[in-house]
């Protein structure tokens, strides 16, 4: 998929296991991936990932990423290869390390980013997660829909990132000019993408 960064996904897969003693619950990995990227978005203007992300019943997932920790059929070689280098012993709910995570494929924000969502939510468990996950605007647009069970996920728009929650940390609540910025900076990558 174009603007996926494999090798973010996984390394942030890696960082996020590390941090919880080498095994995590793979629905609490989805969920934390989301919020560095949500954060990562309204901050600097881009994902940490480049995932395409559905609302699915537990919440927002990053479709990509979570196909590296089931492991997916439909991954590339590559992606699988390397996926394989840093994670696996999967079980249904649970993925471990295999080796260390290589943190030098992040940038300084991607690693800020992650770091301070593990920190804020790293405590609260997946079914915490995917709760805390349903009050934000980006899923609520599809709550009724996904509750009538029509349909088991809807793509999500990004722009719906930059709408601010409430919630206790504050990390989601940005003045409209920073999320004006960063929004433009996000559409105007988008635009180079798509020439490219």
């Amino acid at each position: 998929m174009k603007g996926f960064n494999y090798k973010k996904s996984v390394q942030s897969l890696c960082f996020l296991a590390k941090k919880h003693g080498g095994t995590l619950n793979k629905m609490k990995a989805i969920k934390l991936v989301w919020l560095a990227d949500r954060l990562h978005l309204r901050r600097y203007g881009r994902t940490i990932t480049g995932d395409v992300y559905f609302a699915m019943s537990f919440g927002p997932v990053a479709s990509t990423t979570l196909d590296l920790v089931k492991p997916d059929p439909f991954l590339s070689e590559v992606e699988k290869s390397y996926s394989q280098e840093f994670i696996g012993e999967f079980t249904k709910h649970h993925y471990s390390l295999v080796s260390s995570p290589d943190l030098n494929v992040f940038s300084r924000t991607d690693f800020d980013c992650i770091n301070e969502i593990n920190e804020t939510f790293g405590g609260l468990d997946q079914f915490m997660l995917s709760t805390f996950s349903h009050q934000f605007p980006e899923w609520k647009k599809y709550e009724s829909s996904l509750n009538s069970s029509y349909t088991s996920r809807f793509e999500m728009d990004l722009d719906d990132f930059f709408l601010n929650v409430y919630e206790q940390s504050h990390l989601f609540e940005d003045s409209e000019e920073d999320l004006r910025l960063s929004k433009d900076i996000f559409h105007e990558n988008q635009q180079i993408e798509k020439v490219l």
